[in-house]
């Protein structure tokens, strides 16, 4: 199933847990859980994480490590701090808010690490009515982890984004191949994925679009409600890439964001 309301894909303590089993491929993996005070523990196994407040904040406690997460009142509010979780190890989160664990299947064992707000790299990319902001906060040149790459990319209502369409399923020079998940928060909005296969599906706060291969794009914000989403990557390279290949019939829109100007409207989170 390549969309996912939210609700199909609940298991135990998991809003949403979506395994690279229950997807169908190899590395990718995500949990989201709302604390209410309760804590959850869970064994990371053979997969790295990160844990990311969508709203409110948490405790992490993992390999004798206590990290503070000041998180934020919601994804639209401004980016927020994380933590670093590595294979092999337990953890327990507690706290209050929606908290996000993107993962992906790993072999190498990194630190226990704390990931601030201040660091990260915020984006504003593209113009006119596909602008939109993009938080940097586990691109590959911005924190270090073994497989996982994970970005925010935030759309002001009536504006599209992931465009021009594009993919990442062969490899190739300027070409990575890499499994997505693009999870969801604000809406309503629309999700197109195509090529290899077809979807086009209406997306509210806690769906689930999983990109296995094919074009994905545009995301599409309806106008008066600003979209929100996680993308979680991985794939087989041993250096982490978001290298991808544009819809040769839309790749001219790129050059044509010259000189248009910036939605005011973003960037999210300004003081």
């Amino acid at each position: 199933m390549t969309y996912i309301p939210f609700g199909a894909a609940a298991s135990g303590p998991w809003a949403v847990q979506v395994t690279p089993e229950s997807a169908g491929w190899t590395y990718s993996g995500l949990r989201i859980v709302d604390l209410a005070g309760e804590p959850v523990e869970l064994a990371t196994g053979s997969e790295e994480m990160l844990v990311l407040p969508l709203s409110g904040a948490c405790e992490v406690e993992a390999d004798g490590v206590r990290l503070s997460l000041d998180g934020r009142e919601s994804v639209f509010a401004a980016p927020t701090d994380f933590a670093y979780l590595p294979i092999g190890t337990t953890a327990r989160i507690s706290g209050r808010g929606r908290i996000a664990l993107p993962s992906a299947r790993a072999t190498r064992r990194l630190p226990v690490r704390y990931g601030p707000a201040s660091d990260v790299p915020v984006e504003i990319r593209g113009a006119g009515q596909a602008t939109r902001q993009v938080n940097n906060f586990c691109a590959p040149e911005t924190f270090e982890c073994d497989k996982l790459v994970a970005v925010e990319v935030l759309t002001p209502g009536g504006n599209w984004s992931s465009y021009p369409p594009h993919k990442h399923d062969t490899e190739g020079e300027g070409e990575a191949v890499l499994e997505e998940i693009y999870y969801f928060e604000g809406g309503p909005g629309y999700q197109r994925v195509y090529g290899t296969h077809d979807v086009l599906a209406e997306v509210s706060p806690g769906d689930v679009v999983l990109v296995p291969h094919g074009y994905h794009g545009p995301s599409m914000a309806a106008p008066g409600y600003d979209l929100y989403y996680l993308n979680v990557l991985a794939g087989p390279a041993e250096k982490r890439s978001m290298a991808f290949c544009d819809d040769p019939r839309h790749a001219w829109i790129r050059s044509s964001w010259a000189g248009q100007p910036i939605d005011p409207r973003v960037p999210f989170g300004k003081d």
